[in-house]
């Protein structure tokens, strides 16, 4: 049974949280969008400060709250405009280091909680790392409570001075769990229809989605695809996503003649993952990648860089590789696509890890307990 909030502040309006987003990744994103719906359906008000395309990408308002166009920005008039927008919050969330610091900066003088939920590494170098250091301990100091994705941002968080920090329970909302019903021949039918517009009909499979920015490893893993091209028959990557590093990995692709198609953003990214042989996740600084979940739920096996939160979070129903190692990566998928009995196996051990992660349920009662813990009145002495 779900939990809902049995209480308000004043103890006759209903509890009012503001969601603070900074844009962020598709893992922030969809996990605002499930949580102010789920929260919405327990009689929580709930506002979202985000971009215009936030909200354009993920629907806010069509999960039943009401978004509130705050830009990215953390200069005085942004805000200025989120500290009118949690004028009369009784609790606000914000999530990611950016998105949290404008929200304590919005708060400042005001005794309202905020809760601060870390999705991601921020990764840095130099003088830079030294200022994202600052700004996490300014945001854990500054927040209420510290929810992090992975154990490793809960220690960091308690590192950089958190009063309260504690594992947060994060579903990826919209799929289908491994074994629910469907049409009989539909499976079979969208997979063919898949491969043959991907040109993967005869061929193996192997798919990868992120942003084609720094950072995403998507470099890492075009040198890896070069240890396929002496396969036969020969695998085909396919990239999903669209970005500024788009150009520069076209001219290679077509220089090395490497064995890859860069296919842009898509929309059915899940079908197309389906139809995959594998799913390959070079890099990244997301501790709950939305790929990784994706495959293990779509019983595709993965190949991936054996990043602490992800560690974490896929355990041994994953092919691992060291971060940072194109031949390892190359070797791994070739290897992988090799053995038929070891892939088989990686789709049943992911179908039982999916299984255990929190449902989208659990993680909007989990949330809504905190809040209820923070707004509850004290009581009289």
């Amino acid at each position: 049974m779900s939990h809902v909030s049995s209480h308000s502040p004043h103890g006759q309006t209903p509890l009012h949280t503001v969601q603070v987003l900074g844009g962020g990744s598709v893992g922030s994103g969809v996990h605002v969008r499930s949580l102010a719906a789920g929260l919405v359906a327990r009689g929580v008000r709930v506002s979202v400060c985000a971009p215009e395309e936030a909200d354009r990408a993920y629907g806010f308002a069509d999960a039943g709250a009401r978004h509130v166009p705050v830009p990215r920005s953390g200069d005085p008039v942004s805000v200025a405009a989120l500290r009118t927008a949690c004028a009369d919050a009784d609790l606000v969330h914000a999530h990611g280091l950016h998105a949290a610091l404008r929200a304590a900066l919005a708060l400042t003088g005001r005794a309202v909680p905020l809760v601060v939920t870390w999705h991601d590494h921020a990764h840095a170098e130099g003088a830079r790392a030294r200022l994202v250091g600052l700004l996490e301990r300014r945001v854990a100091r500054a927040a209420t409570v510290v929810l992090g994705t992975s154990s490793g941002l809960v220690d960091r968080a308690r590192r950089s001075g958190a009063r309260d920090a504690r594992l947060a329970a994060v579903a990826l909302p919209g799929l289908r769990r491994a074994g629910a019903p469907a049409a009989e021949d539909e499976p079979d039918r969208l997979l063919h229809k898949s491969r043959a517009e991907l040109g993967a009909v005869d061929r193996p499979l192997v798919m990868a989605v992120g942003a084609l920015e720094p950072g995403r490893g998507h470099t890492l893993l075009l040198d890896a695809a070069r240890a396929w091209r002496h396969l036969d028959p020969l695998p085909l990557l396919v990239v999903a996503g669209e970005g500024p590093e788009r150009p520069a990995l076209l001219r290679r692709i077509e220089a090395e003649r490497l064995p890859v198609r860069l296919i842009g953003r898509r929309d059915d990214v899940p079908d197309l993952l389906a139809a995959a042989d594998i799913a390959v996740l070079p890099g990244g600084r997301e501790t709950r990648p939305v790929l990784a979940q994706e495959a293990l739920h779509a019983r595709v096996p993965l190949v991936a860089a054996a990043t602490s939160g992800l560690v974490e979070l896929v355990g041994d129903a994953a092919e691992l590789v060291p971060p940072g190692d194109a031949e390892a990566l190359g070797t791994a998928v070739a290897r992988l696509l090799a053995d038929p009995a070891r892939r088989a196996r990686l789709r049943d051990k992911g179908a039982a890890q999916a299984a255990a992660w929190p449902t989208e349920d659990e993680t909007v009662t989990q949330v809504l307990s905190v809040y209820d813990e923070l707004t509850r009145p004290l009581p009289f002495t």
